[in-house]
């Protein structure tokens, strides 16, 4: 009975670890298209029941799908503008018809996408999992003012409220151990909540206004329809975060200690690509993994699969229950800020350590990585950098993780996988003609 509660509080910490992250997205995308209130509600309690059935086909590997690691599962953010797009074009139901659709090409190209393991040694996949890390800073920091938009931004209160969650963290984390240090984050998230609601911070309104329960269905806002423009755009989508997620993978199975095979990858892709199809039928989202959760993985040193299996059932018990799912929106956008960047340093860590096996090896490593930071940091602070460029390149330039990985990619084949003999003769060329 012990080791159970352990293990459920361990489950709801991953729980409050991506629930923000998993809730913004329908909250943005449901803003952008005029959706009421009863459909938004409906949007991001669909929402997170799909999260759980994402993160639970992941895990629970089989001979065709799952990759079978800690991983937590959410609606990736790469989408989030392409979907408003093509809401805008197309209505919603065009949206639903690409993600099916993408869903499906995804579920038929994931072998190929396996093959790929060749493309991903520790040099790229240190730096992507950098990438991600760094790139996601901006938003724990934005969260710890009180989130970008916030009338408040920046106050004192808020200030105090984000440090003294990281600080409370920090402090349970270096004089604890076991079970205590291993819920740190938990612990931060709701002293920092109670603090919050001394001081006026805390709103119950969502709690209040959320229904016990309702029942889901499928194609709740009408049948889909196929837009050969919004699917293609929908299946480059699904591609990016396939690259977003091969670096999780890779970051989880150094943590795990496991190998990965062409046979996990595609595993692993065809999961996210079935749970994207599920998703346009039940009216949520394309899913991909969730770096956070990786922050925790690594913070926590849980590694049990089990203990994800308990957040998946949590997320779709939530999905039903929206008055219960609402509790998790009472935390300040302060307070997550907070954990977030003890959290996304976590993944940041990973990755320096991972680059740490390999950076002396060659001159030519250390410029993959210096490039492939460089960019990923670069487009994170400039987003508009290639905002005249054509919108279906636009989803491989506009997004900080996305463009990193490519120049990783890019830059190993170059480096590190065209034959010696052709770079030699580029030398030998490149002398003569100097």
């Amino acid at each position: 009975m012990k080791n159970a509660s352990k293990q459920v509080t361990l489950g709801i910490q991953h729980l409050l670890a991506m629930y923000a992250g998993a809730v913004i997205v329908p909250l943005i995308i449901g803003g952008a298209l005029g959706f009421n209130a009863n459909e938004l509600t409906y949007l991001v309690s669909i929402d997170i029941l799909l999260c759980g059935i994402a993160t639970i086909l992941q895990i629970t590997t089989n001979r065709f799908v799952g990759i079978g690691l800690p991983v937590v599962l959410g609606c990736t953010f790469t989408a989030v503008g392409p979907i408003i797009a093509i809401g805008g074009e197309y209505g919603i139901s065009g949206v639903y018809g690409s993600v099916i659709v993408s869903g499906l090409i995804i579920c038929l190209i994931s072998g190929f996408f396996g093959k790929l393991v060749k493309f991903f040694p520790p040099v790229v996949t240190g730096s992507v999992v950098t990438v991600i890390g760094i790139t996601l800073i901006p938003v724990a920091v934005d969260n710890l003012g009180g989130g970008a938009d916030a009338s408040d931004f920046g106050s004192l209160a808020n200030v105090l409220l984000g440090f003294g969650t990281l600080l409370l963290i920090i402090l349970i984390y270096r004089f604890s151990t076991g079970f205590i240090r291993s819920i740190s984050i938990l612990l931060g998230l709701v002293a920092g909540t109670v603090v919050a609601f001394f001081i006026g911070k805390v709103d119950f309104t969502p709690v209040r206004e959320a229904t016990f329960f309702h029942m889901v269905e499928p194609f709740h806002f009408g049948l889909p329809t196929f837009e050969w423009p919004a699917i293609l755009t929908m299946t480059l989508v699904a591609m990016v975060s396939l690259v977003e997620s091969t670096g999780v993978y890779f970051a989880l199975s150094d943590i795990c200690e496991r190998d990965l095979t062409e046979d996990d990858l595609a595993k692993g892709y065809r999961a996210e690509g079935l749970a994207a199809v599920l998703g346009g039928i039940f009216n949520a989202f394309p899913y991909t993994t969730f770096s956070q959760n990786v922050g925790l993985v690594q913070m926590s040193g849980v590694r049990s699969r089990k203990i994800i299996l308990l957040t998946g059932l949590m997320l779709v018990a939530l999905g039903f229950l929206p008055k219960v799912a609402a509790l998790a929106t009472i935390i300040p956008s302060s307070v997550l800020g907070g954990a977030m960047i003890a959290m996304f340093g976590m993944v940041v860590s990973q990755g320096i350590k991972m680059l740490g096996k390999i950076i002396s090896d060659s001159q030519e490593n250390s410029m993959i990585i210096a490039c492939s930071v460089g960019i990923g940091l670069g487009v994170t602070v400039a987003p508009d950098l290639f905002s005249s460029l054509p919108a279906s390149i636009q989803i491989l330039t506009s997004n900080g993780i996305v463009a990193g990985s490519i120049t990783a990619i890019t830059l190993n084949i170059i480096f590190n996988m065209l034959p010696l003999r052709k770079r030699k003769r580029a030398e030998v060329l490149y002398e003569q003609g100097a």
